[in-house]
């Protein structure tokens, strides 16, 4: 692909490429329809269990070992279901992060005067495969977490001695944890893929400089990308922030973006 030069010769500023909403909803709705599967069939058959052994919770082994191997065939089932659903959860949300992000930068470049069609780069296949292989571990993990934490509530709770009762609101507040790392990892993701294909067709273009906009949002913004606002730096290195080079976007929670400049004659 050719690199662009402004005609006026004078550095031409884009509209940022935001990530787009409606894909990390999409996102958080697979995830959130996976999550909630898992919890009602955990709460479900633990309740059974639980119920089954009740009397002699506290006084033998029979109850541990019973929940023991119901949370064993649990961790099975839904470890399975996971990694079944991982690769095409993943590769969806990587497809259309890519084509919104893609979609959005060549309106931004449209509207300057420029038209450009984005291929499948070699690079652009890369951040395409990272991204899907990185969200493949951040799924799998999801219900790894969850269910190593659920095997010590229901542990505790019989070694505890404590009712049903107590379980089940304890698995409800684990269930709430699960689904907050969910929605962060579909927001999370959606930010760094839109970042990551962003600077790869920054590169492809040409486009040597960007800068720093920061989102102005969230309840806890980063001093640093507060004040890195405004600020140009080299697309291929990033931005020194806190002691390491950085892009907008590629940090956790990060929201900022980067604003491509398409350099004049003489630059």
């Amino acid at each position: 692909m050719p690199e662009l030069v402004s005609p006026t010769g004078r550095e031409v500023p884009l509209r940022p490429v935001h990530a787009n909403q409606g894909i990390e909803a999409a996102y958080r709705k697979r995830l959130d329809r996976l999550v909630d599967e898992m919890q009602r069939s955990v709460v479900y058959w633990l309740t059974a269990a639980y119920r089954r052994n009740v009397p002699e919770i506290a006084q033998d082994e029979s109850p541990a070992m019973a929940l023991t191997k119901m949370m064993r065939r649990l961790t099975k089932q839904w470890q399975r279901r996971f990694e079944e659903a991982a690769q095409p959860v993943a590769t969806e949300f990587a497809e259309n992060s890519m084509s919104a992000a893609d979609v959005s930068l060549r309106n931004a470049l449209r509207q300057k005067g420029f038209s450009v069609q984005f291929q499948m780069t070699r690079a652009a296949n890369d951040v395409f495969q990272a991204t899907v292989q990185e969200n493949v571990g951040l799924i799998k993990s999801i219900a790894a977490e969850h269910l190593q934490d659920v095997q010590g509530l229901v542990m505790r709770s019989v070694t505890q001695g404590h009712d049903l009762e107590g379980l089940v609101e304890d698995l409800q507040k684990r269930y709430g944890v699960t689904k907050r790392r969910a929605a962060f990892i579909a927001r999370d993701q959606n930010n760094k893929a839109t970042a990551t294909i962003t600077r790869v067709r920054q590169q492809g273009l040409g486009i040597k400089q960007a800068k720093w906009r920061h989102s102005r949002g969230g309840k806890h913004p980063r001093k640093s990308h507060q004040e890195a606002d405004g600020k140009a730096y080299d697309v291929d290195k990033g931005m020194l922030i806190d002691g390491e080079y950085i892009r907008p976007g590629e940090l956790p929670n990060c929201r900022c973006v980067a604003i491509s400049i398409i350099p004049g004659f003489d630059e």
